[in-house]
């Protein structure tokens, strides 16, 4: 008898991956999910990430208005007339009034606590831009997501809407309408009734602009090969609506939803500015802006701190917005 020329022994025994180095090449292949990919991009992206830390500061202040102001300054609304000079009526001292005693220095004619009226005056700005933003985006989501998947007449109507109201100006639309509302609505007063307008219609006007990114997205998600096999397995339009089209359009959404909400906040900073947003003695960093303008001769400050507010706050919106749009590209380098 011959010997057999293969052990069987040799080919069932286990092979120490520590020998051939299988562990090595295991971790080095392994898979990673498309939030895995889009976060370690986010991550070295070193620019975007300080701007989604000062957005995280700004809603934490804004959230913890209240507990910072008894802490570091004083109720906005109230005056001091000590820290005010009779004469010019501008704030003794330098720099505004700044002190120890009032961080930021105190308003011209009142002397109320500017670090206050900014720390509040957050709450207002973030409110409207974010709230603008979810009406704009739940709009123009589900209005760009028929017009794209369905076509046709329903197609036709939705994108007429949109030019229209691309073709409106928001901004004088809103002042004329802001200036006719009644004191009292929905269960409001004063400048709840006005915030609440602000929000409704600058997230009505804002929403063709990302319908429009919907609805092309749409367009060529419901030609892929994915959707035309759940098609062909008899899956209804709902589904394909809820399952494969919308979890596909979270990147794009996402990305102008980060991008719209510096644009919100600046509307809003435009129309305290110009006397139609929220009523005095409410804060607001437009109204804020609005005041200053008296005094930029006498107090710059005054004008300066609220203009740096607003910058810094737009600034860190767009960054941390350019930086989840790379994130999120499927063509970016991985």
């Amino acid at each position: 008898m011959t010997a057999p020329l293969h052990d069987a022994s040799a080919e069932t025994a286990p092979v120490d991956p520590a020998l051939t180095g299988a562990g090595d090449d295991a971790k080095s292949i392994e898979g990673r999910s498309l939030g895995r990919i889009a976060w370690n991009r986010l991550k070295r992206d070193k620019v975007a990430l300080t701007g989604g830390v000062v957005v995280l500061l700004l809603i934490l202040v804004a959230v913890c208005a209240p507990y910072i102001v008894d802490l570091l300054g004083h109720p906005p609304d109230q005056h001091h007339e000590d820290a005010i000079d009779p004469l010019f009526q501008t704030p003794k001292g330098s720099l505004g009034g700044l002190s120890s005693e009032h961080l930021l220095g105190v308003e011209p004619g009142n002397g109320r606590d500017i670090f206050s009226r900014i720390v509040y005056g957050a709450r207002v700005s973030l409110l409207v831009g974010f709230l603008s933003a979810v009406v704009a985006v739940v709009v123009g989501t589900v209005l760009g997501a028929l017009a794209g998947y369905f076509g046709g007449w329903l197609d036709a109507c939705i994108s007429r809407v949109m030019d229209m109201l691309l073709a409106f100006p928001q901004l004088l639309f809103i002042i004329s309408l802001i200036s006719v509302v009644p004191n009292e609505m929905f269960g409001l007063t004063g400048t709840g009734v006005r915030l609440t307008v602000m929000i409704l219609v600058i997230g009505f006007f804002g929403w063709p602009y990302i319908g429009r990114i919907v609805r092309g997205q749409t367009l060529s998600l419901r030609e892929r090969e994915y959707v035309e096999a759940a098609r062909s397995l008899g899956a209804g339009r709902r589904y394909i609506l809820f399952k494969e089209l919308l979890p596909n359009l979270i990147a794009p959404i996402t990305v102008y939803t980060t991008l719209m909400i510096p644009t919100n906040i600046l509307t809003e900073a435009a129309l305290s500015f110009l006397g139609v947003g929220v009523k005095p003695p409410t804060a607001s960093w437009g109204q804020m802006l609005s005041q200053a303008v008296r005094y930029y001769e006498t107090d710059p400050m005054f004008m300066v701190v609220p203009g740096v507010a607003i910058f810094i706050t737009v600034l860190a919106f767009n960054l941390f917005g350019d930086g989840v749009r790379d994130a999120l590209d499927p063509k970016g380098s991985r």
